[in-house]
């Protein structure tokens, strides 16, 4: 870690540890300790761990596992993850909710393993990238990406819950002071006024949701004040890697500055447990329009099958699948690209089998935006007639009226 003249000299743990002051339980949660399926019910039944303090945000933020002796507490890894702890040091920062770890030891799918636990593979990649979207070119200031006119991305947050092995801002890792930072969120709300074009603010990190309700509502006061930003965003993993953050005091502060919305990542749907539900009950009865955004990952994702099952049940939880990422040229993630066709046959598998709204972009992130990846359904014309393929690959023959009016 490298501290900057702007940042605090405080390490990541240190920052952690402010936020563990004292443990903040959610009664709506301790609930499921009896309920049969749950996380936490896995815990303090087969873990003996105390429900009080399992169900406490800043417990888990505070008892995060960073080795591999940690993990054996929740599941049992095998021998190559024992590896990837010893020999990633210097690739990503590892940090896993007790939370998180486990659910990895309850289901029988690698999906979450391989997303939050570090591997050897992880040194063995040729192609990546430390900032494959170029985002610090487009930033006019600290941690504000401003790549299209309407609309910015604001990096208030460094902090997860779980540090991602794919993640595409590793490079923050190496930074210091980054979460919350007050010079940055001054400059960053300062910057943001200044540009009337800007309409849309999507605070993100990191995870916005590690911090403290106070400094969340301090910000929106802060942007609400801005007469040009309409609708406010999050992107937050915590539904997914720790639900108990969603709390009903904070969903009750947050609805007071509608137009909000929220955008989380469930990749599987094995993550959709009975805790994760309820926090997306709790958001949606706020008022709070859910998105999720998955990422293609080869061994979480990658089949028709999967993404199908995350869909259905997402739908179920009034959470709108919104995009599937195309995994990004990042460092350290070869081993869980997967090809672009195979994402095409699987957007095109869904089709057909799913609504409409059930179905997510599938998304190829560039640094001048975001480009659908979409296999093209018009085949040709002949004539006046636009043949398209539907979804039983048969050929429909459209006449092309607009043309006969010009």
């Amino acid at each position: 870690m490298h501290p900057s003249s702007d940042h605090d000299e405080s390490s990541a743990q240190r920052e952690h540890s402010a936020l563990s002051a004292s443990l903040q339980p959610a009664p709506d949660y301790t609930s499921l300790a009896e309920t049969a399926g749950s996380v936490l019910a896995c815990a303090v039944q087969k873990r003996g761990l105390d429900a009080e303090s399992f169900a406490s945000w800043t417990w888990q933020v505070n008892h995060q596992v960073r080795s591999f002796d940690q993990a054996q507490r929740y599941l049992t890894l095998s021998e190559e993850y024992k590896s990837g702890f010893s020999s990633t040091a210097d690739v990503f920062e590892v940090g896993i909710t007790p939370y998180y770890a486990t659910l990895a030891g309850m289901v029988s799918s690698p999906a979450l393993k391989l997303q939050a636990f570090p591997l050897l593979k992880e040194t063995e990649d040729l192609y990546g990238k430390a900032d494959p979207l170029a985002e610090k070119r487009q930033s006019p200031v600290p941690e504000v990406v401003h790549i299209y006119p309407d609309r910015v991305a604001f990096c208030v947050a460094q902090l997860c819950p779980v540090y991602c092995r794919y993640c595409f801002r590793k490079r923050r890792d190496s930074e210091v002071g980054l979460h919350f930072n007050k010079k940055i969120i001054e400059r960053g709300v300062a910057y943001i006024a200044s540009q009337r074009s800007i309409r849309d603010v999507l605070i993100t990190g990191g995870d916005p949701f590690l911090a403290h309700d106070g400094a969340l509502e301090q910000l929106l006061q802060q942007l609400r004040s801005i007469p040009h930003v309409e609708v406010i965003r999050f992107g937050t993993r915590t539904p997914v890697t720790l639900p108990y953050r969603i709390t009903p005091e904070l969903c009750r502060m947050l609805e007071r500055f509608h137009p909000l919305w929220i955008n989380t990542h469930f990749n599987c749907h094995e993550e959709l447990t009975a805790d994760a539900i309820k926090s997306l009950e709790l958001l949606v009865s706020a008022g709070i329009p859910v998105g999720n955004q998955s990422v293609l990952l080869r061994g979480v994702n990658d089949s028709a099958e999967r993404m199908i099952a995350l869909c259905r049940q997402l739908i179920r939880c009034r959470v709108r699948p919104y995009y599937l990422f195309h995994a990004h040229l990042v460092s350290g993630t070869a081993h869980l690209r997967v090809p672009i066709e195979k994402g095409l046959k699987i957007m095109k598998a869904l089709r057909g089998r799913l609504s409409g709204y059930g179905i997510p972009l599938y998304i190829l992130d560039t640094p001048s935006g975001k480009i659908p990846l979409t296999e093209q359904p018009i085949v040709g014309v002949e004539g006046n007639d636009v043949l398209v393929q539907d979804a039983h690959g048969e050929i429909w023959r459209e006449k092309n009226a607009w043309r006969q009016i010009e």
